[in-house]
């Protein structure tokens, strides 16, 4: 429930800040009485487009704490929790980044990196994780983590995201225009109800194929993540042997703004497209095969 109210809370503060943006900015004018103003339309989708996804970024930390529960351990003096620490601090001096927040949330073996910034990310294991795991794995399961800060993945992927939505708001509101005014020869002056309609099904179609095309890059990010690993830890079996374990596991559930820098899942069937992660024997063959 928490996680849902959390969703619908963030998302109609997001569309605020952004309708509010837009008509400060003049950009939300591009239906004239001449037609689509394409300029205005374009400014209008990219503030829409990468004002989502950079606000989304800019909040990841502290909705990462709320909505799982994760709690900072950095100055603990719990014996566990100091060795996690040390452990992030020596990966992210090795990867020149600053050290990142460090936090344990309750649940099945699970991790996740988040946060705007490198020098300012958080990396967060699950208790799960600690207590299926032997030390060796959690420590290639943190180094995953901190390559993904290391390489930017965040906000590659927050940068890809912006791109996908921008084209989504721009490409169904030009069809939209064109199936009211050309098929369905609304001569009226302002758009009629094909534009309003055409534009939302366009939305929600394109939306998903843009959620497809963002998963396949989320997939790449996690190859190169698994590779880091290998590299920080100086060895790659330590990894490999963390993601059969994961293999096994039923992978514990992550926000769906955190799911991409997570460290498990199990696709299958078309799911697997809009997966954020590559199948667990892929990854396995794949650090196998490196060099």
């Amino acid at each position: 429930m928490k996680r849902i109210l959390l969703f619908v809370v963030t998302n109609l503060a997001v569309m605020l800040v952004l309708g509010v943006a837009a008509s400060v900015l003049g950009v939300n004018r591009f239906l004239t009485a001449n037609g689509l103003n394409l300029p205005m339309l374009l400014a209008f989708a990219a503030l829409i487009g990468f004002g989502g996804a950079f606000i989304s970024l800019l909040i990841s930390k502290p909705i990462a704490k709320w909505s799982t529960g994760a709690k900072v351990i950095n100055n603990s003096n719990d014996p566990t929790h100091q060795w996690i620490v040390s452990t992030v601090a020596a990966f992210a001096k090795k990867s020149n980044i600053g050290m990142p927040d460090v936090a344990i949330f309750e649940g099945a073996a699970n991790a996740f990196a988040t946060g705007a910034f490198k020098n300012s990310a958080m990396v967060a294991v699950s208790t799960g994780l600690l207590q299926t795991m032997n030390r060796k794995e959690v420590e290639a399961v943190i180094a995953h983590e901190v390559a993904h800060v290391a390489n930017g993945d965040m906000v590659t992927m927050a940068l890809i995201q912006g791109v996908m939505n921008t084209f989504v708001v721009f490409l169904s509101r030009v069809i939209g225009y064109f199936v009211d005014k050309v098929v369905l020869r609304n001569e009226r002056a302002g758009p009629g109800i094909g534009y309003y309609v055409t534009t939302i099904v366009l939305d929600i179609v394109l939306g998903i194929l843009a959620a497809i095309v963002v998963a396949w890059f989320s997939r790449q990010r996690e190859y190169r993540a698994d590779a880091g690993a290998a590299a920080l830890m100086g060895e790659k079996q330590p990894m490999i042997n963390a993601l059969a374990r994961l293999g096994g596991l039923q992978p514990g559930m992550l926000p769906q703004s955190m799911a991409a820098m997570g460290i498990s899942a199990k696709p299958s069937g078309f799911m697997a497209l809009m997966s954020s992660h590559p199948p667990i024997e892929d990854r396995i063959r794949a650090l196998q095969a490196a060099k």
